[in-house]
């Protein structure tokens, strides 16, 4: 059984003793260390704080020109005026006409493998970089440069390509497939 002296209900007595002993050490009036410091850190002699940077007033800046040529856009000179001439020397690709199956390869990957004739008219026979066979005649279109046939012969293909010219316009320029590779 257990001792109900020890672990029982503490007499009254007991505890008013613990809170006397506990308000006891702060009744002390044992602060003078700390009236000292503070005294001393009073008597020093304070830092001077240097005044913030005068603030210089931004002036603003109207842009009123409304009349003269935008920044952005090219200056016009005689250069600009060939350049004019250029973009309308007539020659352009018709991007209304239905692209033809070889316009998707690069003329440089496309190989002539041969010619067929009948009745008298001549076609050429490509091979594309996937191996399709295709059959061409004399005004299709194959190359992604707006490629044209000219004329189709038993030694190759001739194309005109209408490219772009770095001034806005287009130019042709002459091409070739030879029999069993390119020109």
């Amino acid at each position: 059984m257990i001792d109900q002296r020890v672990n029982g209900p503490k007499p009254p007595g007991f505890c008013l003793l613990v809170v006397v002993v506990a308000l006891s050490g702060c009744a002390q009036d044992n602060v003078s260390d700390l009236t000292a410091f503070v005294q001393q850190e009073k008597s020093k002699k304070t830092g001077r704080i240097e005044p913030l940077p005068e603030i210089q007033v931004y002036e603003t800046h109207s842009y009123s020109a409304a009349d003269l040529r935008s920044p952005f856009v090219a200056a016009v000179s005689k250069g600009e005026e060939q350049q004019e001439v250029a973009a309308t020397n007539g020659i352009s690709p018709n991007f209304d006409r239905p692209r033809e199956l070889l316009e998707e390869y690069p003329l440089d990957s496309l190989r002539m493998v041969g010619t067929l004739e009948q009745t008298q008219k001549v076609w050429a026979i490509v091979q594309a970089t996937d191996g399709t066979i295709h059959r061409v005649v004399s005004g299709n279109y194959l190359g992604q440069n707006h490629g044209k046939i000219l004329s189709i012969s038993e030694n190759g293909i001739e194309i005109v390509e209408i490219v772009p010219d770095g001034q806005g316009g287009w130019q042709e320029r002459e091409a070739a497939i030879a029999l069993g590779g390119e020109l």
